[in-house]
Order: structure tokens, then C-alpha cells, then sequence
């Protein structure tokens, strides 16, 4: 049995999330490179991302993680035309990619791995996918939303949880999956190797 959970993530959004549904975690951040490889689907892609991460930090902290689950995530935002947008490189970036998911659907998926921290082993890998319909997004409001620095370190170039809720006409599936960790999913992931005591 494990005695915790190590999050791979800087991602504030993610520990919070962790947080508000009741667990415990450290963290220790994986500085792996996240670069898409030719022809991969972006499904294999999150996933591929999350294992390497959890991967990274067991093999790198290998006491600090020991009796641990490390718990790893990716989110990408996949436009109409299957581009993969991840964090915008600058101002120009992001503006073209919220053009992009104005007035249109796109996908965002999350693939988080969880890891035996004394082994280092794969035990769970999943990807969660979640529709997202943005209504119009007028010039102005774009430039505003980028003067603020909301979506610099997004997926898509925006923070559902932030402004951009204002952008959002519909959802269809997991709405924390889209801040960048599917809970639902998550929480029936955890619960298979967590003892009930330490859950909260």
C-alpha cells in the first residue's frame, strides 16, 4: 500500500484541484520535454507526456518518492483541424490560437499516468476528453485577455476556470478536465491503490 502522493506538476490549477477534492500531496516538479512526435495522435501524445513525467521524478527522486504514488498530467487543446495547441510561445501565439477557437469546437485532453514510486513502474495511464464550444470572441476582448497574462502558461491559450469562462457557449464532459485534471477520473484512479484513511 502507499503511504502518499507526489504531484509531477508546477501547475497551481492541478494542486488545487487535489486539494479541493481532499488528498494530501507533495510536490516535485518533472522538467521533461514536452515535444510531439511525427504522426503521433494527440491522445498518445498527453499520454506519452504523463508517463514521462511521472517516469522523470521516479527515477530522479528516488527516496523522496519511495512508498509514493506520483501522479502525472498533460493537457492539450486539439482545434477543428486537429492542430495541437499547447502554450502559446508570445502575444502573437495566443492571439491566433483563441481566433482559432472562436466561434468553433475543440477538444481538450488530459492523459495523467500514475507511477509506483518504489519501482518505478506504469500502473495506471488514461486520457480523459472533453468538448468545448466557444462563442464568438470579439478583437477587443482578445487583447484584453492577453494584456491581462492569463494565457501564457495554458493549453489553448486560456484558463477555463479564469476569464475565459466568459468564452465558453457549451461543454460536454468533465469541466475539470479542461483545468487540467480530470477529478472524476482521477478519484476512481486513486481510490484502486490508496487506503480509504488517506484519502482525505
Amino acid at each position: 500500500m502507499f503511504e502518499k502522493i507526489v504531484l509531477a506538476s508546477a501547475s497551481p490549477r492541478r494542486r488545487d484541484l487535489l486539494t479541493q477534492a481532499g488528498y494530501r500531496h507533495e510536490v516535485i516538479v518533472s522538467n521533461i520535454e514536452e515535444k510531439r512526435r511525427q504522426g503521433e495522435r494527440p491522445e498518445d501524445y498527453v499520454q506519452r507526456n504523463a508517463r514521462e513525467k511521472a517516469m522523470a521524478v521516479c527515477s530522479s527522486q528516488p527516496v523522496a518518492v519511495a512508498k509514493s504514488l506520483v501522479l502525472a498530467a498533460d493537457t492539450i487543446v486539439v482545434a477543428f483541424d486537429n492542430e495541437v495547441l499547447e502554450k502559446p510561445a508570445d502575444a502573437n501565439d495566443a492571439r491566433r490560437m483563441l481566433g482559432k477557437l472562436s466561434s468553433r469546437t475543440h477538444r481538450v485532453m488530459t492523459g495523467y499516468a500514475l507511477c509506483n514510486g518504489t519501482t518505478g513502474e506504469i500502473i495506471e495511464c488514461k486520457t480523459v476528453q472533453t468538448q468545448v464550444l466557444f462563442r464568438e470572441l470579439f478583437e477587443d476582448e482578445i487583447e484584453r485577455y492577453i494584456s491581462s497574462g492569463e494565457p501564457f502558461d495554458k493549453a489553448g491559450s486560456y484558463g477555463i476556470q479564469g476569464h475565459a469562462l466568459t468564452f465558453v457557449e457549451s461543454i460536454e464532459g468533465s469541466y475539470t478536465n479542461v483545468v487540467g485534471l480530470p477529478m472524476a477520473h482521477v478519484v476512481m484512479t486513486l481510490r484502486k491503490w490508496l487506503p480509504a484513511s488517506d484519502e482525505q
